[in-house]
């Protein structure tokens, strides 16, 4: 691997890392539905899959959801876990189809991820009560998933692509 390669690698997780922390400092959008953020990390997991493919935007991915759980809420990991992993295998799907902008596959990242969330609460609280939340997270998912989509397309294009 080159050094480039392995230095904007780094600074990728880097950021991804830092918007997960200005993240946290800012008030919920719905204080009354839990997990409802921004998503700000993904601007760096849609622009890493645009810029060097599915596999090293998977590890920075997962890099990036085990250091800022730990760092900042470790009882977050499951659920971050299995929405990255859903969120992920739909964006690299419905990358592969020309017809997708990076828009649209942020917005199935998005909606995917709040979808592995939800599944994943449902098995550890033992109550299917807690998808109530659901169409509230997969309207926030697509909103925000646009926001990222646009904002991760003109990263790519400003750094370019390989």
């Amino acid at each position: 691997m080159k050094v480039s390669k392995l230095t904007l690698l780094g600074l990728t997780v880097s950021l991804a890392m830092m918007l997960s922390f200005v993240e946290t400092q800012i008030p919920p959008l719905m204080p009354t539905v839990p997990g409802m953020k921004m998503g700000l990390a993904n601007i760096a997991i849609v622009f890493a899959l645009y810029r060097f493919g599915g596999k090293e935007a998977f590890c920075i991915s997962l890099v990036r959801l085990f250091l800022t759980g730990l760092l900042f809420n470790p009882s977050t990991i499951p659920y971050s876990l299995a929405g990255a992993v859903l969120s992920f295998v739909g964006m690299v799907l419905l990358k592969k189809i020309p017809a997708f902008s990076s828009v649209a596959v942020s917005v199935a990242g998005g909606v995917l991820h709040n979808v592995g969330q939800i599944a994943v609460a449902i098995l550890i609280m033992e109550t299917v009560q807690i998808s109530y939340w659901l169409p509230f997270l997969l309207l926030s998912g697509t909103i925000s998933g646009v926001a990222i989509g646009v904002a991760a397309g003109v990263l790519v294009r400003r750094i370019g692509l390989k």
